[in-house]
């Protein structure tokens, strides 16, 4: 029985072995593949269909089907093979002519003709090669090729008898020989990891995974057009730093050999952005990679893509407002609609976004008033009412967070703005005029994951100097999380920062959302993976 499989299914080192020496024999012909150093491509597949059928529409018309009504069988074959021909003579008469290139996905050898799909970056496209229209040898040379193999072809576009545009070479180059074996599916295969350590199998062998990625562009390239036209700056700020501001997370730590000084990596891009803001470049923003040492899932990669901005003169109700319009403007110009789907629930981003404060969500979904909780302890004593784990430094604020974490995130599914969270986990955010326990502060959260994070930029540098003051004390109390005082940013405050809103998106997330992929390894292209040999 294995020796039956074995000839189903040839040994992948056999054929690699085979495709070696067709490689050398193609050398030693002078017909190198790996010579060549460029190819003139006129057209992408996408655009062979358009601009023939537009051709077809100019030249044919509104050209009503071959009518075979009352013809036998023989009789209607010939009535539509006479109109074919007809359809044919009058297209090639002032024939398309076009050069693409790409990668066989398929091949079928019939004697003297063939077929082949050819994949580019827009899609595939099958060609027709003829003996007769490239020559005895190049048509030899086509029949060893090997499924993978990337060729140019130069010839003219027309439409077979079944209907499928088609290009008929009229020359074919060989531009690089694939050595490797393409699996057949590459979904299914034994290991699944290896769709991430081999992406560019992936792609190749996966549309839907290209269309991801192209649509990935598509979404950075729309958020910087809607930032454009709102008279943002882009900017970029060090990724490596002396003290890992911004956000509550774990950072990478190296050393720079050339000024012996222990660096991190950055896990925020807020705290440089603000000296910008202080600086007089009143609306910035960047797009880039932070790095927070923490643990890998279908949200999480220790190495993502955030995207920061700031504002000067407006607070968090503007940046709520350009949330909503961005997010709206994203949906219609990446996905058409702003009713997107996302694991087969419909997510409308064309309506208002509801707008909750944190401690009236926890009212309405754990029935539990914290504006009636006075202190720490009361706090305390009802999460272990309820069975939720918190630490011993832990305030009424980080409570509140637990609180809100157990009983409302997986609930808010349709947009919802969070927003008044507890002072003791805002650390960089203005407190309320109206209550200075809670601060200007939102999280937008969809699909019951945090999208971004928003504040009205506390810009008083002695209040900043005192939290960063409490940040110290907390890791010094074992909070690996803890942010430290930045005596320049402090500086930075001192000199004067205006009123400003800021916010931060996790681009990867929004891009699963709006690609409807189900893990951030399936946006990353070259997501975080152990060593296979580990």
């Amino acid at each position: 029985m294995g020796d039956n499989k074995s000839a189903q299914q040839p040994d992948v080192n056999e054929q690699i072995k085979v495709r070696m020496e067709k490689l050398k024999n193609l050398q030693d012909a002078g017909k190198d593949p790996f010579q060549i150093t460029k190819y003139d491509v006129t057209h992408h597949t996408d655009e062979i269909r358009a601009i023939y059928e537009a051709h077809e529409k100019e030249l044919l018309g509104d050209r009503p089907a071959v009518n075979t009504e009352g013809l036998d069988e023989q009789q209607a074959r010939e009535a539509v093979n006479a109109d074919y021909n007809e359809r044919r003579a009058i297209m090639d008469a002032s024939p398309i002519n076009v050069s693409f290139a790409g990668r066989m996905m398929f091949k079928r050898v019939m004697g003297k003709a063939s077929f082949c799909n050819i994949a580019d970056l827009k899609g595939r496209m099958q060609a027709y090669i003829s003996r007769d229209a490239i020559g005895e040898e190049a048509y030899a040379d086509f029949k060893k090729s090997d499924i993978g193999d990337i060729f140019g072809i130069k010839g003219f576009i027309f439409r077979t008898k079944t209907g499928e545009i088609s290009v008929h070479a009229e020359e074919i180059t060989l531009l690089s020989k694939s050595l490797q074996v393409l699996p057949e599916k590459f979904h299914g295969i034994t290991d699944t990891d290896m769709r991430y350590r081999q992406r560019y199998v992936d792609l190749i062998m996966n549309p839907e995974v290209k269309e991801t990625f192209v649509k990935r562009s598509k979404i950075i390239k729309e958020i910087r057009k809607f930032l454009d036209g709102r008279d943002f700056m882009e900017v970029e700020t060090p990724t490596l730093v002396s003290n890992a501001g911004g956000a509550a997370a774990r950072p990478f730590e190296t050393h720079y050999n050339a000024l012996d000084e222990d660096v991190k990596l950055r896990i925020s891009l807020e705290l440089y952005l603000k000296r910008l803001i202080v600086g007089g470049l009143e609306r910035v923003y960047e797009i880039g990679r932070v790095y927070r040492n923490e643990g890998v899932d279908t949200r999480h990669n220790p190495e993502f893509t955030l995207m920061e901005l700031y504002q000067a003169y407006t607070d968090y109700e503007g940046m709520m407002e350009l949330t909503e319009s961005m997010f709206r403007h994203l949906a219609e110009t990446v996905c058409g609609t702003t009713k997107i789907t996302y694991n087969g629930t419909e997510i409308d981003l064309g309506k208002p976004f509801r707008r909750l404060t944190m401690n009236d969500a926890i009212k309405e979904y754990a029935g539990v008033d914290f504006d009636t909780i006075k202190t720490d302890e009361e706090a305390k004593a009802l999460a272990k009412e309820r069975g939720i784990e918190f630490e011993e430094r832990h305030t009424k604020g980080d409570i509140i967070n637990l609180f809100f974490e157990e009983y409302c995130e997986e609930n808010l599914i349709q947009p919802t703005f969070i927003m008044d969270h507890p002072l003791a986990i805002s650390p960089l955010t203005k407190k309320k005029p109206s209550d200075p326990e809670k601060v200007e502060r939102f999280e937008l959260f969809i699909n019951t994951w945090e999208m971004c994070n928003a504040y009205s930029e506390l810009n008083d540098p002695i209040d900043q100097r005192e939290r960063f003051a409490q940040q110290d004390k907390n890791a010094e109390n074992g909070d690996e999380e803890a942010q430290h005082t930045d005596e320049d940013f402090l500086n930075a405050l001192a000199v004067g920062m205006p009123p400003t809103g800021g916010i931060g998106y996790g681009i990867d997330r929004l891009v699963m959302l709006l690609t409807d992929s189900p893990a951030i390894r399936d946006v990353l292209l070259f997501p975080t993976m152990k060593s296979i040999d580990k």
